[in-house]
């Protein structure tokens, strides 16, 4: 039984590349300065860091869309970007991965969204922000709308990824879910606080733990009060999935008329957070387009956020390293008939602070 469950899975990873997604969402450009530190300042109790080298990669809403063509799937990209070196960069690093930034609008009069990490000995020392987070113009969701109609034909899914800077906005929300309805396609959202209303009728939101309290009002501590959140959020969304991320516990997904599956972490070593959570729901959604059942759509976007954690820096998973790591995965993770465990025959729950915590709330 679980050989047969095992061999599901790869063959749904072996479909993931046949996949065409557009993700609609805050861009930004994830720069890192990489050093080492060997004296602190005599000016200030600060590290002395000797820059060594720089790099760049795709942030935000791009980052998701890095994801799914890290699996060989087709990615389209629809964001804002400022007329600046930065924006330049964003268009760069995606054509490099082969990302289709053709929807992507300028906007001279805001800056593009970056963020420097300054990494010493594979530690963060600090990270610097530039950003405006100035709510999107009438005209441009106009613009934005309008590439999503012309693609929606040569797509299989949306994903929306709010990271709250201005992009997202109620009547956005509102015309994407309608579109996709209305051409049968799935919609996935990552969600931002702001707008948990206007969130109604998608297929799948993924909330972490703290946006799931605050949705559902509900302070999730133990088992019992997670399944009261997530059978709250199914109602509040209207969605067919709930996918709650609870960072070292794991993750819990709510379906209409079916009991809680939990899906626990696999992740062996964490060395960055970052990106984790675009991770999620990147591979979550190309799961899905691949026919997998929900459950299984959640354990595999679990598998390779346990190894996105394990690199330093924005980081985005193979399909190798996906096929990789899921052989090493113990049984007891996939059993129980589906793929994971029901949280109603759980002994324990845990309730520690995350090590995959989707750090967006601080973004």
């Amino acid at each position: 039984m679980y050989t047969k469950k095992l061999k599901r899975l790869h063959n749904l990873i072996l479909r993931l590349k046949n996949a065409r997604i557009l993700v609609i969402g805050d861009v930004m450009l994830d720069r890192f300065i990489w050093g080492t530190v060997s004296r602190i300042s005599p000016e200030a109790p600060v590290p002395v860091v000797w820059a060594k080298s720089e790099s760049f990669m795709p942030g935000g809403a791009s980052n998701v869309a890095n994801n799914i063509c890290a699996l060989g799937a087709k990615a389209y990209m629809c964001g804002m970007i400022g007329d600046d070196e930065a924006g330049r960069t964003v268009v760069a690093e995606l054509s490099k991965n082969g990302i289709s930034s053709e929807g992507m609008l300028v906007d001279a009069s805001r800056p593009t969204i970056q963020k420097t990490r300054i990494i010493a000995h594979h530690q963060q020392v600090v990270r610097i922000d530039r950003e405006s987070d100035g709510l999107l113009k009438s005209k441009d969701i106009t613009r934005v709308l309008s590439y999503a109609k012309a693609k929606i034909k040569d797509i299989d899914a949306i994903i929306i990824e709010d990271y709250g800077k201005g992009l997202i906005v109620p009547r956005l929300i509102k015309e994407l879910i309608i579109l996709a309805k209305r051409h049968k396609k799935i919609i996935t959202v990552d969600p931002k606080k702001e707008y948990f209303k206007d969130y109604s009728g998608v297929t799948v939101i993924k909330p972490n733990r703290k946006e799931a309290e605050d949705a559902s009002g509900i302070k999730i501590k133990d088992k019992s009060s997670l399944n009261k959140a997530g059978k709250k959020l199914l109602r509040l969304f209207k969605a067919e999935a709930v996918l709650v991320t609870l960072g070292e516990d794991g993750m819990a997904l709510f379906e209409r008329k079916k009991d809680c599956v939990c899906i626990p972490t696999v992740a062996q070593e964490v060395y960055d957070v970052s990106g984790a959570g675009d991770t999620v729901i990147g591979i979550f959604t190309l799961a899905k387009v691949a026919g997998a059942k929900m459950s299984e759509a959640a354990h595999i976007a679990n598998i390779a956020a346990g190894v996105v954690v394990g690199k330093i820096g924005i980081g985005a998973c193979t399909a190798s390293e996906l096929k990789s790591h899921l052989n090493h995965v113990k049984s007891s993770v996939i059993r129980r008939g589906e793929i994971a465990s029901n949280i109603s025959k759980e002994k324990n729950y845990c309730s520690h602070d995350s090590i995959l915590k989707d750090r967006r709330k601080n973004d």
